[in-house]
């Protein structure tokens, strides 16, 4: 690393970082916590079923990537996730990934369905923040070496759709607060930005989208024509993490293949 420190590629890197990932055994998730162990971060794995997160530690360990520490947590239960995070020895970066969508018509959604969106997308991912950030300035360098929070948002949280307006709701909230929070850390050089990706070939998306016609409907409106796969996501995110992002907080990063700009 000191042999290149003055390279363009070497402010991609995270070394010496330690990075947590909510929602990391599957999906976006998985992804970016292995691209940010490729990039150098050390990785504290966090979800509530130990199998794909024992899983994916290993293919780190495996990949000759340092050590991922497992961590059982539901990120709904404050007080679970205040202890599990301020165990922690350390924390630089957090991606704020876990969440849900239940679609349905506006008619027609429930109570338990709207508190399970909201509760899992947005309450939950103020509160992980508010953890995370409360362990990052234990660190009295902080200043110093910066901090990242990413939260994933959707392009959802820029527009609307019809059968997502819970979901919608939800990530304009995390919008929201993504600019709020990001005004209110500067002084502690703590960037925060969200990313926003379009319709990813996620177990959960192909929960959603379990028609030809649902595919065929969502397709259509990306303009570069395919939905998105977990590996054009990651790069972003670790973008977002590095020191080459150093002058970019409080904005969101879309990976939408062109949804928005419609």
């Amino acid at each position: 690393m000191a042999a290149h420190q003055d390279t363009v590629f070497s402010r991609f890197r995270l070394d010496g970082r330690t990075a947590l990932v909510t929602g990391a055994g599957g999906g976006i998730g998985e992804g970016i916590a292995f691209a940010m162990a490729e990039a150098g971060a050390k990785l504290v794995l966090v979800g509530r079923n130990p199998d794909p997160l024992e899983t994916l530690a290993k293919r780190i360990e495996t990949a000759g990537l340092g050590q991922a520490q497992v961590r059982l947590c539901d990120v709904r239960n404050n007080e679970a996730v205040r202890g599990m995070i301020g165990a922690l020895p350390a924390l630089d970066i957090l991606v704020n990934n876990a969440g849900t969508n239940i679609p349905g018509p506006f008619l027609e959604v429930s109570e338990e369905n709207f508190d399970a969106i909201m509760t899992l997308n947005t309450r939950a991912s103020f509160f992980v923040a508010q953890a995370a950030v409360k362990k990052m300035l234990e660190d009295p360098a902080r200043a110093a070496k910066g901090g990242a929070i990413i939260n994933v948002s959707s392009q959802m949280g820029h527009v609307g759709s019809p059968n997502r307006t819970v979901y919608c709701m939800s990530k304009h909230g995390l919008e929201g607060l993504t600019k709020a929070m990001a005004l209110e850390l500067v002084p502690h050089r703590i960037r925060v930005n969200s990313l926003a990706p379009t319709f990813v070939e996620t177990p959960l998306v192909q929960r959603i989208v379990d028609t030809p016609e649902k595919r065929n409907f969502l397709v259509s409106r990306i303009p570069m024509g395919e939905m998105a796969q977990v590996e054009d996501v990651v790069g972003a995110a670790v973008f977002l993490a590095s020191p080459a992002a150093a002058m970019i907080t409080g904005t969101c990063l879309l990976v939408d293949g062109g949804w928005t700009a419609q």
